[in-house]
């Protein structure tokens, strides 16, 4: 009986002891601190950047040479290096000790070599370079250390005049129609008559472009494209006789009433558009030449380039709907346009991925095509639109043409996904013959690498990273890509002070549970494998785009960075329907953007049962734009998995959004699907803690968008949070942007950890107006 109490008693214990381990594992954080919230500040991307030494280098060409400049944060401070590639030399590019002085001394102002005043420089010559800095333009003779300075001119509104090749004319407008003005006499030449309020030549409609009320001023641009022999030019008119407009309406200002806005932006499905109208003009010969093809809707747009022989023109057009891309010769004396080549597809051409290029010597093009289910290249016969050959096949992508040596016949290129072994996103530059041989890796580090060019093309600056690899930025030869300098090793020994490690790759199935997605998680730099967390989905399924970083530095300066420190574990993953694989992995989103989140919610579930601290009672999902969608789309499709949201200038419906967007991935026309992935359509269904976001004055995704959900969310009689962002444009700066961030934060501490976030302000003294505070 003794032996079995006392057994009794121990099997009592562990159990006791078990029931106490697993509560401790599943209860929530107790308290998050005001200490949890300065460490997760100090992992900001802003307050990270002064931390990393040697990182982020971006080479400024001096004319056309090889040789270059560039500027990067240094133990001593931020440092101007100068590159000569035929030498192989890398030296300062002048005394910064002796320049602080200088100019301590010419504006009775404390420099130091640490932190000069200014980010950039011109070489005037091999001797000379010129910067700017309070208020001023300073000269800088190398040679003896002479400074000297003049004031610097008020910025100039956009140049509204283009000077000819040759020197003899300058083309502008007056009253919407264009002109050209010999530069010898004076003489002002009338090329085009029709020209109205309107119906405007040789001018744009830019992105931002805001009207003051409905009838105000459009801001003025200008634009034309001089034939090489400076006898021709190549513009367009800009039609808005039958354009709707969209409206915007800002609530804080000087004149303490709201101020109307509005601006030319087309929806899905439209007709009343903006269109373009290109169109040539014969200089010598006061002629207007229409091109033989329709208006254009100016979220298209036509990308034309004169050929060196002044007589022909080379031009892209995509047709409506994005299912295929047309390359054009254009006969300058006619305006008649030859179909050259065209790449169609069932779903759509990715904008982001069709490139051409024209091989004039050659007599040949290159486009790229995904018609083989992979984008690759492809040359053709200029003369008869025949194809001649794939250049490259395999499972892999080509992002870009890089540079064409027709000497050599030669075509250098982007591409991602080839070695084996890899992540297959991470992105290589090629060589391969034009006959499709000799296929060469030029940049064999198994990394992301970011190419820059000389304009010699002799030389390139390779700036290589991975997540886990801290930035290497070298000189490389581009015949062979033998490295021949290097210039810059990424020092972080700060950021690991802080406790920092590397984000962790992973790779899940996606729902098929056949095709193997990629992401990466970030984990508090305290984090216990002992406790329970709750997981944040930073989102952007958008399929243009890699949601998930390649890059070191993209890793590191991710929200996910601080997010993270309040006790969350973040990840990002990029499923089906995304960029940068096969057609058919990114047609999966085609008619379907609001499908991107469930490969998320399979990954996340892969995760859980691999790392037992995910708890997934406790999901969250945050995203911005599309990434906005996606997140009120999540909670709304899979409402038992994610619990809280924050989604910030969302697109919530595709029929409110930009043209081109959602015709291309939702198709045009507009189809049931538009209506059915709606979140306004589905906002019956939340369940979780949402809160809404947006910049009053976002011309790029619409506050309606927001407003028309929050109207739906409130006749289903659903509880949400919204906030409205005085004066704030698509992209959240200054005081709003730091507002919005610990907003953020407060709100996963509040509903994921079930506790009240402390009284914190991540404010910073504002030195700049933020720039959407339109008086």
């Amino acid at each position: 009986m003794k032996h079995y109490f006392q057994k009794l008693l121990t099997l009592s214990f562990i159990f006791f002891l078990l029931t106490f381990l697993s509560s401790c594992r599943s209860s929530p954080t107790p308290v998050i601190s005001k200490a949890d919230y300065q460490r997760a500040e100090s992992f900001l991307a802003r307050n990270l950047r002064t931390k990393v030494y040697g990182e982020g280098v971006v080479p400024r060409w001096i004319k056309k040479s090889s040789r270059f400049w560039y500027l990067v944060n240094t133990r001593q401070g931020k440092t101007f290096y100068l590159v000569d590639s035929e030498k192989r030399e890398k030296k300062e590019a002048f005394d910064h000790e002796r320049v602080a002085e200088l100019l301590s001394l010419k504006t009775k102002k404390k420099f130091t070599r640490q932190e000069l005043p200014f980010d950039s420089i011109k070489f005037i010559d091999d001797n000379k370079i010129e910067f700017e800095a309070e208020k001023k333009i300073w000269r800088l003779d190398l040679r003896d250390y002479a400074l000297t300075s003049r004031e610097k001119e008020e910025k100039k509104e956009e140049k509204l005049e283009e000077k000819s090749p040759d020197g003899q004319w300058i083309a502008f407008t007056r009253d919407y129609n264009l002109f050209v003005r010999s530069t010898k006499t004076g003489q002002e030449i009338r090329l085009s008559r029709q020209g109205r309020k309107f119906y405007e030549y040789a001018t744009y409609l830019g992105w931002d472009d805001l009207i003051e009320g409905e009838n105000g001023e459009k801001a003025p641009h200008f634009f034309v494209r001089w034939s090489p022999d400076s006898k021709k030019i190549f513009t367009q008119i800009v039609d808005f006789r039958q354009a709707r407009k969209m409206y915007l309406l800002q609530s804080v200002n000087k004149d303490y009433r709201a101020k109307l806005y509005s601006y030319y932006r087309a929806s899905p499905g439209d007709e009343d558009v903006v269109r373009l109208i290109p169109v040539i003009f014969d200089v010598e010969k006061r002629k207007e030449i229409k091109i033989d093809f329709p208006p254009v809707p100016h979220f298209i747009g036509v990308r034309a380039i004169w050929f060196d022989d002044s007589q022909r023109l080379h031009a892209q057009v995509f047709e409506r709907g994005y299912k295929a891309v047309n390359i054009y010769e254009i006969k300058a004396a006619t305006g008649k346009a030859r179909l050259v080549a065209q790449d169609k597809n069932e779903t759509m051409v990715e904008t982001a991925l069709s490139r051409y290029r024209v091989l004039s010597q050659q007599g040949k093009l290159l486009l790229t095509s995904e018609r083989d289910g992979w984008n690759h290249l492809y040359l053709y016969d200029w003369a008869s639109g025949q194809l001649l050959q794939q250049l490259t096949k395999g499972g892999y992508v080509v992002l870009n043409i890089i540079h064409v040596d027709e000497e050599k016949e030669q075509v250098y290129f982007a591409a991602c996904g080839k070695e084996q072994g890899e992540d297959p996103y991470l992105v290589h530059l090629y060589r391969v013959n034009l006959d499709g041989s000799d296929l060469q890796n030029l940049t064999p580090e198994p990394a992301n690498h970011e190419v820059f060019l000389s304009p010699d093309k002799k030389y390139f600056v390779d700036r290589y990273s991975r997540v886990d690899l801290p930035t290497v930025t070298v000189l490389r030869q581009l015949e062979d890509g033998q490295v021949v300098l290097e210039l810059e090793k990424a020092d972080i020994e700060k950021v690991k002070a802080l406790g920092w490690k590397f984000p962790e790759p992973f790779v899940a199935k996606a729902a098929d549970g056949k095709t193997d997605i990629y992401g990466l998680i970030w984990r508090p730099t305290n984090f216990n494998p002992q406790r329970k967390y709750p997981v944040i989905d930073a989102t952007y399924t958008g399929p243009q785009a890699v949601a998930t970083p390649k890059m070191f530095a993209r890793a590191l300066f991710h929200a996910n960075s601080s997010l993270a420190e309040l006790q969350f574990i973040c990840i990002t993953v990029d499923g089906r329907g995304t960029a940068r694989r096969s057609k058919e992995f990114h047609n999966y989103s085609y008619h379907n953007l609001g499908g991107g989140c469930l490969d998320h919610v399979e990954a996340i579930k892969q995760l859980a049962k691999k790392y037992s601290y995910l708890d997934l009672d406790r999901v969250g999902i945050y995203g911005h734009s599309a990434g906005g969608y996606d997140t009120v789309r999540a909670m709304l499709a899979w409402p038992d998995f994610y619990k809280v949201g924050v989604s910030s200038s969302g697109n919530h419906d595709h029929r409110m959004a930009k043209a081109w967007w959602p015709e291309q991935y939702m198709g045009y026309p507009v189809g049931p699907y538009y209506e059915e992935q709606s979140n306004i359509t589905n906002a019956v269904n939340l369940k979780g803690k949402l809160l809404l976001v947006h910049g009053e004055m976002d011309e790029n995704v619409n506050p309606a968008a927001t407003l028309r959900l929050v109207d739906a969310l409130i006749k289903h009689n659903k509880d949400f949070d919204l906030l409205i962002l005085p004066n704030t444009h698509h992209g959240y700066r200054g005081v709003y942007g730091d507002y919005f961030t610990r907003k953020r934060w407060d709100y996963f501490v509040r509903h994921l950890h079930g506790v009240e976030p402390p009284k914190y302000s991540l404010l910073q003294p504002q030195k700049k107006q933020n720039r959407s505070e339109r008086k």
